[in-house]
């Protein structure tokens, strides 16, 4: 970049642009959320047939590009911001320089050299004739040395410091010249390609755009201040609400996986930036599934008989090659199907009183989500669901049809108040039964989260939502040990069915009324049978607690007498071995009766 562009660069002109498209993304946001809210919803609720389900696929796809362009406009002004941030820095410098050498006598040419005037040293006889110079950027010590000795053997002494005011200027251009290098290609690169549909690679672009844009705009992202180290649900509250709207939209743009999971932010932000989390993962997965599926090997080979060692005619068996190719195929079938599951519940809800919010998201590894059915920021109760054993995002989908129908069955008791309805699996859920459930390893690093989760829909909803913490199996661990450990937790009711032990020995321990810590096992449910946990054999009392009903793997059976809580009654559920399932009681707790017994709880009242 020449002197005279630096100087003529206006950077309020690529700000201008930046709140354009800033705008521009705003009001994609706000046609995503009509269509998602009012039109989609409101056809749901009162129309079917074949045209109806066609429209809705038409609206579903729109609903995407609209988020699509809200997702990329954010980017596209941060990248202009960043761009104008930088070269605005450039040219403070310039401008500095160019003050400077004009203060001193000197006059800056149209090409960025230094005119100097006549001048004489000390003990000369006569004045020095005048000239110009032109600087050198990036100077180190061994060039300002140079620079030092010819300013002192040149017989004006006007040179040295003209050469300075140069050099200056040379350093300047030289910023703003690194900086168009650097922007220049992430700028060229923010373009969608010219059909109408958001595909899958378009959401990596996305993915790939958003890191480029935000490593080339550090310095221009460090004048946001970042969210408290301390992940305090009310201090990041505090951070957010001292930002302006720009440094919001720059911060969600740039980190959507970090303001998505940022306890204490109002929902609405949390679902925005969670749901570009999924649709970029999601889109990471299909590239990846389709990839894989061109990959397919020869499907079979003859059959070798083990007996004959010959090839047995017309029989064929599939080649090793392909079930290991089969086999990944799985997993990556399974790595989006819950990403699926949750999409689907944005796709089919009714009104908003059902409406779905994203409140945690993370496809990796076993994944996790944190689904809310219902505004937990504007709801009057609020429960929060968390699962056990063998739960993951691959089948979030049956977690949240289960908050689902407890968040109708509540509305249905107490139409008069509104209930927020969420499944948390914001933690590793143990996967074996006999083996990682027996252990409490799951639950230590799940209670500062669960809590600080909590802590957070209190921060966000301002009219004292009351609020239930509710378990189920290994759950009721991650509950228990959650509740113990913060004595001022803003949690109303628990309420603890199909226990393993929630960690303590009494109700009291739980830090609430034990009248308000509530429990259930079914008859037939097998974690009936949990053993206690293992002492020294040589101990009488090792067998003797086998006998004793009141301790099982977690500690005090939470629905004995001893725990001293309150029990409520369900029904027995199915024998195990029903329809090939060893424990069907104990998925049981979302029938119809302990449904209406929850439901109860969650609204105030009494099973």
């Amino acid at each position: 970049m020449d002197y005279a562009t630096l100087k003529a660069f206006k950077p309020s002109e690529f700000e201008d642009a930046a709140d354009g498209y800033r705008s521009m993304g705003s009001m994609a946001h706000a046609a995503k959320d009509h269509i998602e809210n009012s039109v989609a919803a409101g056809m749901r609720k009162s129309l079917s047939g074949e045209a109806a389900e066609a429209s809705q696929k038409q609206l579903q796809a729109l609903a995407k590009n609209f988020l699509y362009t809200q997702t990329e406009c954010g980017v596209i002004s941060t990248a202009l911001n960043g761009f104008a941030y930088d070269i605005a820095a450039a040219q403070r410098k310039l401008d500095a320089a160019v003050h400077d050498a004009e203060a001193d006598g000197c006059r800056v040419g149209a090409d960025g050299s230094v005119a100097f005037p006549a001048g004489r040293k000390p003990g000369a006889e006569k004045d020095t004739e005048g000239g110009t110079v032109t600087g050198s950027a990036g100077g180190n010590a061994t060039s300002d040395a140079l620079d030092r000795q010819a300013a002192n053997i040149h017989p004006n002494p006007n040179f040295g410091k003209a050469l300075g005011y140069a050099d200056r200027i040379a350093d300047a251009l030289k910023e703003a010249t690194d900086a168009d290098t650097k922007w220049a290609p992430k700028i060229r690169a923010l373009k969608a390609d010219d059909d109408l549909t958001v595909s899958a690679r378009d959401w990596t672009d996305v993915t790939s755009d958003t890191g480029g844009v935000r490593d080339a705009a550090d310095a221009y992202l460090h004048t946001i201040k970042p969210p408290p180290k301390n992940d305090w649900p009310q201090d990041n509250a505090n951070w957010w609400n001292g930002l302006s709207e720009e440094q919001r939209e720059a911060y969600v743009s740039m980190h959507p996986a970090s303001i998505g999971a940022l306890d204490g932010l109002p929902s609405a932000v949390r679902d925005d930036a969670n749901r570009i989390v999924l649709a970029e993962q999601r889109g990471a997965k299909q590239v990846e599934y389709d990839a894989w599926l061109k990959k397919e090997p020869e499907h079979y080979r003859p059959y070798i008989s083990p007996v004959t060692g010959r090839e047995v005619k017309g029989a064929m068996v599939p080649t090793d090659e392909w079930k290991e190719w089969d086999e990944k195929k799985k997993q990556l079938e399974n790595g989006y199907k819950g990403m699926d599951a949750i999409q689907k519940r944005f796709d089919s809800y009714t009104s908003e009183s059902n409406r779905p919010y994203l409140l945690g998201f993370d496809g990796a590894d076993m994944g996790r989500a944190i689904v809310s059915i219902g505004n937990p920021d504007t709801a009057d109760n609020v429960v929060t669901y968390v699962p056990g054993t063998f739960a993951e995002l691959a089948s979030i989908d049956g977690d949240i049809g289960r908050a689902a129908a407890l968040q109708t069955e509540a509305e249905r008791q107490d139409p008069a108040h509104s209930t927020a309805s969420i499944v948390w699996l914001g933690y590793d859920a143990p996967q074996g039964i006999m083996t990682d459930a027996t252990e409490t390893k799951w639950a230590d690093d799940a209670r500062e989260p669960l809590g600080n989760f909590v802590q957070g829909i209190a921060e966000a909803n301002h009219h004292g939502a009351k609020q239930t913490l509710l378990g189920h199996s290994y759950g009721t661990l991650v509950v228990g040990e959650t509740m113990s450990m913060h004595v001022d937790l803003p949690v109303e009711n628990a309420i603890m069915v199909g226990s393993p032990g929630v960690g303590v020995d009494h109700a009291k321990d739980l830090n609430i009324p034990p009248d308000h810590v509530f429990a259930a096992t079914a008859g037939n449910d097998l974690i009936n049978a949990a053993p206690p946990p293992a002492r020294d054999p040589l101990s009488p009392k090792a067998y003797w607690d086998m006998f004793d009903d009141h301790t099982i793997v977690h500690g005090t059976d939470p629905t004995s007498d001893d725990f001293g809580g309150q029990v409520f009654e369900v029904p027995d559920g199915k024998l195990p071995g029903d329809n090939w399932d060893m424990m069907p009681a104990h998925s049981q707790y979302w029938d119809e009766k302990p449904l209406g017994s929850l439901a109860k709880i969650v609204t105030g009242g009494r099973p």
